[in-house]
């Protein structure tokens, strides 16, 4: 049976200069379990990159941190996914740069109460990415089945384009997670805005978690802005302005949401506007993603 109600939290993870994985397997626990009875929660690009710095003998270059964090992604998996077991929670714990023969892709996990893990690549790279990284684009967007029904995940820059959201809301999806990491409010009020549309055009929650804070160690992760927050359709029974929740700017904290599934399918079904049903174009519906 299909629960209808969600608690989500999304994270504004304030990044620390931790020096070593027991470090940051300690600051994940203490995170999830500061979470308290929300039963989803989001965290933001790249968030275990604030490792990589103390895991590279190369300080100040990217690239090196990139290799790093190559070597060390089965371990951080295996922290994260114990983290999600322990605790009883749905987790995304952000995304990390992963191995895929010798390229790298920017992935997203999405872990079970049960320690199970199935992952969304990035499809469209920043200029950083793929510059200075080398991070290779992903595959199209997929759906994830959870207990409170299909949901999609499109990682940071992914929700600027329409097509990509669409195909999952056309596989069932009524909640996108959108982990981030932006280092400029140009960068971030992009993503901002971006999401707010995609559920207004959608008639769908969007939710972002952004990194935040400032790390002069890394060459990653050098500057960090951001609010979480849990946007809806500009309808009625919704909030005038579509703000579900939002954090306070720059400020390590959970954002938390009571998210309504009946809420979602009533508005696609009978209200004043059908933008869910109007859309201009036939996109393909996202697969089903498979935990594992």
């Amino acid at each position: 049976m299909t629960l209808l109600n969600l608690h989500l939290a999304a994270l504004q993870y304030r990044i620390d200069r931790v020096t070593s994985i027991a470090d940051y397997a300690a600051k994940l626990d203490r995170l999830v379990a500061s979470a308290g009875d929300a039963e989803l929660l989001l965290m933001p690009e790249y968030a275990a990159v604030e490792l990589a710095a103390s895991l590279s003998d190369h300080e100040g270059k990217a690239i090196a941190e990139l290799a790093a964090m190559r070597i060390h992604t089965p371990q951080i998996l295996r922290i994260m996914c114990d983290v999600a077991k322990r605790h009883r929670k749905w987790l995304l714990p952000g995304t990390l740069p992963w191995p895929r023969g010798q390229e790298t892709v920017n992935i997203a996990l999405l872990i079970n109460p049960a320690g199970q893990v199935a992952l969304q690549e990035k499809c469209m790279t920043t200029r950083f990415e793929s510059e200075e990284w080398n991070v290779s684009t992903g595959k199209q967007p997929g759906i994830f089945e959870t207990p409170w029904g299909r949901i999609g995940i499109t990682i940071c820059r992914d929700v600027g384009f329409p097509n990509l959201v669409r195909a999952q809301v056309n596989a069932g999806a009524w909640l996108i997670l959108v982990p981030s990491s932006t280092d400029t409010m140009h960068d971030f009020n992009r993503i901002s805005l971006a999401a707010r549309a995609r559920a207004i055009e959608n008639q769908c929650y969007v939710a972002i978690a952004p990194t935040v804070g400032k790390a002069p160690w890394s060459a990653t992760l050098g500057e960090n802005r951001g609010y979480a927050a849990v946007y809806g359709p500009i309808e009625e029974n919704f909030p005038e302005d579509g703000i579900i929740a939002r954090g306070a700017m720059d400020t390590g904290q959970w954002v938390h949401a009571l998210l309504d599934r009946r809420a979602i399918d009533t508005l696609r079904a009978s209200g004043a506007t059908w933008n869910h049903l109007d859309w201009p174009d036939a996109s393909a519906p996202a697969e089903v993603r498979e935990f594992g």
